[in-house]
């Protein structure tokens, strides 16, 4: 196996000369991407390894789940969560996004309320109404280190024909990893209301803080595990995502059958050289894995020093994920994103998420992108003329 020392996050990797979302929003303008959910690093050797292996072979025909990629991520999820699951409770998918759809379309019926948290990653908030669902939602609410769940504002929230609890745990945008005492929180809350719960999981492998593990909310007990469909993947945590392969975790085999009827007919199996890689990443990828959190911690650092002596920017470091949820309302820009974008930095908009004013930055990436990137917004924020002062109306 290769040492920590051996894996390259400094040496930025061109990927200009391959399509893709990420640069390719970009292309022909000087505008650093910091906005999509996929980090600027080769994914990891052992993950390549397995890959070239596969395709060496040259036959690509239908192929299920098998024993040992079964097997590696029931072992994974042992050794990285505590978590001990059994091999049929594993729903393979082709994504994340696909999963709490699906979760959307057996909650309840037509008309029947979701309720998730805001902000958050955008397709929550598109999926109960994707499904004939009605979205309800309250919001997240930051104190003086980390942002948490305002109790009253989400039971005031829930109403008689809410049927499904959306969570996303470690938190995308915020960072947070929720602890215990709030999971327990939110499986009481879906007990006393009867409500399904859908956990988006696939950020598990990417927390920055040893002290907060990851805990996933179907492992606290049996009746809240009968009740959730946890969703992951090895997309962020070893940056395959466009390999796509992603699993549900259902305890319940009523629930289960459900969720596998909503998908005939409309949802395919993954891709085979995703379940290749999520095999590999899951057996293989822990040392590698070390080494990238390591690596993010710095950046995170480097990101949190930097806004802090930026004008009206404030954020709260995150505990997982490689991304920064940046607040801009004190810097009085009308569209902090389309701001920086025309300084050169390309960010990810709070709108979607559900909350204007903010913006996401990805620091999945070499150094030398990221210190250029934070050079170039806070040149930006010196050198910008002051928005007028607004006056109410009838005065001077």
């Amino acid at each position: 196996m290769m040492s920590e020392l051996s894996f390259d996050f400094d040496t930025p990797i061109d990927r200009r000369t391959l399509p893709g979302d990420k640069w390719g929003r970009y292309a022909g303008r000087d505008v650093l991407p910091l906005w999509v959910a996929d980090m600027d690093f080769a994914a990891p050797p052992g993950v390549i390894e397995a890959l070239q292996r596969r395709v060496a072979h040259g036959v690509f025909g239908y192929t299920a789940p098998w024993p040992e990629l079964v097997a590696a991520v029931t072992d994974g999820l042992a050794r990285d969560h505590g978590w001990h699951i059994e091999a049929d409770w594993l729903v393979w998918l082709p994504g994340v996004v696909t999963g709490f759809n699906l979760a959307c379309q057996i909650a309840g019926a037509a008309g029947d309320d979701v309720f998730s948290a805001t902000p958050v990653y955008p397709p929550f908030l598109t999926a109960p109404g994707n499904a004939g669902r009605r979205l309800v939602s309250s919001v997240l609410k930051p104190d003086a280190d980390r942002w948490g769940w305002d109790r009253a504002a989400v039971e005031a929230t829930l109403t008689p024909r809410t049927r499904l609890l959306m969570l996303c745990n470690p938190h995308n945008p915020v960072g947070r990893v929720f602890d215990r005492a709030e999971l327990a929180w939110l499986a009481d809350l879906a007990e006393r209301h009867d409500l399904l719960i859908c956990s988006d999981e696939i950020h598990c492998g990417l927390v920055l803080d040893p002290d907060t593990p990851h805990i996933p909310i179907a492992s606290l007990d049996e009746a809240t595990a009968r009740r959730t469909i946890t969703l992951m993947a090895p997309s962020k945590t070893w940056n395959v995502p466009a390999l796509y392969c992603a699993f549900a975790v259902i305890p319940d085999a009523d629930l289960r059958r459900r969720y596998r009827r909503a998908m005939r007919g409309v949802v395919p199996p993954p891709n085979v050289l995703g379940m290749v890689a999520t095999e590999a990443a899951y057996r293989d990828g822990g040392t590698w894995r070390a080494a990238l959190l390591d690596y993010l911690r710095g950046n995170r650092a480097r990101v949190a020093e930097a806004v802090a002596r930026m004008p009206g920017l404030s954020m709260l470091p995150p505990q997982a994920t490689y991304l920064a949820w940046i607040d801009c309302r004190g810097a009085d820009l009308a569209d902090p994103a389309g701001f920086f974008e025309a300084a050169g930095v390309g960010l990810s908009d709070g709108t979607p998420f559900g909350t204007p004013g903010f913006v996401r930055l990805n620091f999945g990436c070499p150094r030398a992108i990221l210190d250029e990137a934070l050079v170039r917004m806070a040149r930006a924020l010196e050198a910008r003329t002051p928005r007028e002062t607004p006056t109410t109306p009838g005065t001077p």
